[in-house]
């Protein structure tokens, strides 16, 4: 039994549970690939050194894809965040934000 400290292993972790390690290897992955890449969710989950599968990923993508859109159509409230300062790491943030919206805006132009 676990002791309620959780433990990490290199076997996929679960889906609730993204380290920031974690997270950022995926949208640095999703940004060098690209959304529409064949294949995608292996070469991400490659890419994260198996930490997680690529159901795992997919699944954390359409949580993200999910997310935004909401923020987009106001259902909660846009983040705020704590800098504003617009360098090569904010750049990294805002390519993946576009590529998010971007995918949202095309599932709903499908939709329509």
């Amino acid at each position: 039994m676990s002791s309620g400290s959780s433990s990490r292993s290199t076997s996929p972790s679960s889906d609730s549970e993204w380290t920031k390690k974690e997270n950022k290897m995926f949208e640095e992955a999703l940004a060098y690939y690209g959304v529409s890449a064949p294949n995608l969710w292996d070469k991400v989950a490659s890419a994260m050194g198996g930490t997680k599968s690529a159901q795992q990923v997919r699944r954390h993508f359409q949580i993200l894809v999910d997310d935004v859109e909401s923020i987009e159509h106001g259902r909660i409230p846009f983040p705020k965040y704590k800098t504003r300062v617009f360098g090569p790491k904010r750049m990294k943030q805002c390519k993946l934000q576009w590529t998010v919206s971007k995918v949202v805006q095309t599932r709903s132009l499908r939709m329509s």
